[in-house]
């Protein structure tokens, strides 16, 4: 369509000569026409469950990481998250995150957006345990492997 954003005055936004962004009627009608032709019923959606979507999802494939040996613990994904994208250092990194709001919370909240849930992810939280939990599993047998 051409919208390439400021440098052509329109992305998602119509821009004006100050690149000011303001709603375009023509994005919206696309939009209401394109969720209506996939049968999508249009609604509000929290604030909550905008969060929760964003870091559930990175909590989920985080789990599958641990469970592939990509990454050794959790922590090691918080850190990467926390140093190299910028996540909110008060939130201690979506692992941590999910571990204060309980892994429980999370697998349901996961089954509820209708992802498939890590294994994982399922397994601590149907144990009721955590990730933090889990490093520590994870350093005691590697500890006991290399007596």
């Amino acid at each position: 369509m051409g919208r390439y954003g400021q440098k052509t005055g329109a992305g998602w936004y119509r821009y004006d000569e100050n690149r000011n962004p303001s709603p375009d009627p023509e994005v919206t009608a696309l939009i209401e026409r394109l969720t209506k032709e996939a049968g999508i019923a249009r609604r509000a959606i929290s604030a909550e469950e905008i969060v929760d979507r964003s870091i559930y999802a990175l909590v989920n494939e985080g789990a599958k990481i641990l469970e592939e040996g990509i990454a050794l613990r959790a922590v090691d994904i918080d850190i990467i998250y926390l140093t190299g994208y910028g996540f909110p250092v008060y939130r201690g990194g979506p692992m941590w995150y999910a571990d204060t709001v309980g892994l429980k919370k999370v697998y349901d909240r996961v089954l509820e957006f209708n992802w498939t849930p890590a294994p994982l992810l399922k397994q601590l939280a149907e144990q009721g345990k955590t990730f933090d939990q889990f490093d520590k599993q994870s350093r005691d047998r590697q500890e006991a492997a290399s007596r």
